[in-house]
């Protein structure tokens, strides 16, 4: 043991004394987080399971990048944007995936001026 240094053994069993077990993760690909406006994706991430008293943490780390996931857009909508703008499918979800799913964006950026 170094001064003022723990041994990774010794940790190790201390954890496992005080009912702390730990597990890296093995084959993780991908771990992602869903925030209410865009994702947190870490690709190839480090993950530690640690599990004390029954509950069970995770510790991620790891280069990540954000992305924002396509809105969803309903049928209905498409069809409203299709008729209201006389455009075809392709044109009205192009538009309503650049205005966010925004019907009326959509059409009014469509339609003639």
């Amino acid at each position: 043991m170094l001064r003022g240094r723990i041994d990774r053994r010794q940790m190790e069993r201390a954890m496992r004394q005080m009912g702390i077990k730990t597990t890296e993760l093995e084959g993780v690909r991908e771990v992602v987080i869903k925030l209410s406006d865009r994702e947190i994706v870490l690709p190839n991430a480090q993950v530690t399971l640690t599990e004390m008293r029954g509950e069970r943490s995770y510790q991620v780390s790891g280069e990540e990048f954000e992305r924002r996931p396509e809105p969803e857009i309903a049928e209905d909508d498409i069809k409203l944007v299709m008729e209201q703008a006389g455009v075809d499918r392709e044109a009205a979800m192009k538009v309503l995936k650049e205005t966010g799913g925004n019907i009326a964006a959509a059409i009014l950026k469509l339609k003639p001026k």
